[in-house]
């Protein structure tokens, strides 16, 4: 892919050249915007425009997005619903793909085993599990994302992650090439699944065992009053930092003191400090400060270097 600085440098005419080879690699079916605010399909509310904004409607559409990103060597990212996400200021110069549409949003139950397109959101995939009496998904209800973020975070809840739950991850590589693979096939560590950096996650299946609906409604219960006693409402993109090696991350922002410590519109929570939330009126200039006085407190206080949870991308 081309750098950043070379899409700002891109003619009018070959963004014009590109949304039309763009148009005429999708059916009308896909949804296509451009300069598309991003601060409104992020958790956190903050960053500026996408250059592009593709929803595909099916896998060939998506197909058909990537190779036209390929051969205009455009950046692209797949954008879920947002969460553990921090877009700069000045926006992302190029497309941002979301995979929102019905293709790639069912829900569906086969056995012990649900089948979840990756634009699923995981709220719906953990109603639908203790629906049909299925447990072992129930960490996922509260993570307010999609299976496809999911999977590229490797994210976890409640000490659970997704895939100590997957069975295997339908997926595409950016030559539009579609594949299956068992998590032990794939690049899966802690918050990170390093197999979707150069594929597109398009299906989970996810195994579960049989339970009792009481069993499973009393665990989310349990697992939505001890996140609401502990995590803040206003709007924030998740934990900030991956937890150090000696201790979690928000208590060791607890312990340095900078519970409440503000940059602008961005605030450390006080509910809980591996949480930076907005005030309404915060910049991602504010939260990327911010991020950089609590690494540099811990580097000094403690010689513990922080490393972020949620993805950075964008330009200043």
């Amino acid at each position: 892919m081309t750098t950043a600085e070379a899409i700002l440098e891109m003619p009018m005419q070959s963004q014009i050249d590109f949304a039309r080879e763009l148009a005429s690699q999708v059916s009308k079916q896909t949804v296509i915007r451009r300069d598309e605010p991003l601060a409104k399909r992020t958790t956190l509310r903050v960053g500026g425009p996408a250059d592009f904004y593709v929803e595909p409607a099916d896998e060939q559409d998506l197909a058909g997005v990537l190779k036209c990103c390929r051969a205009f060597e455009m950046p692209f990212f797949v954008l879920g619903r947002g969460s553990n996400l921090l877009v700069r200021d000045g926006g992302f110069r190029g497309v941002a793909i979301c995979l929102s549409p019905p293709a790639f949003s069912r829900i569906e139950i086969a056995g012990e085993v649900l089948r979840c397109g990756a634009g699923a959101k995981l709220k719906n995939v953990a109603v639908e599990a203790r629906r049909s009496g299925l447990a072992g998904l129930e960490f996922l209800e509260g993570i307010p994302g999609t299976v496809g973020g999911a999977l590229r975070m490797n994210a976890g809840a409640m000490g659970g992650q997704t895939f100590d739950a997957v069975e295997s991850v339908r997926l595409m590589d950016f030559d539009g090439n579609i594949s299956e693979l068992a998590p032990s096939n794939m690049a899966v560590a802690y918050r990170v699944c390093a197999t979707l950096k150069d594929h597109v996650a398009l299906l989970a299946v996810f195994k579960c065992r049989p339970a009792s609906r009481e069993e499973i409604e009393k665990r989310m219960k349990s697992f939505s009053e001890k996140r609401w006693e502990s995590q803040p409402a206003a709007p924030s993109a998740g934990c900030i930092f991956k937890n150090p090696p000696t201790l979690p991350a928000g208590k060791l922002v607890d312990e340095l003191g900078m519970k409440g410590a503000r940059v602008g519109g961005a605030v450390v929570s006080a509910e809980h400090g591996n949480f930076i939330v907005n005030d309404g009126k915060a910049s991602a200039r504010d939260v990327l400060e911010l991020i950089e006085i609590l690494k540099t407190k811990a580097r000094t206080d403690r010689g513990i270097e922080m490393h972020t949870e949620v993805e950075i991308i964008g330009e200043g």
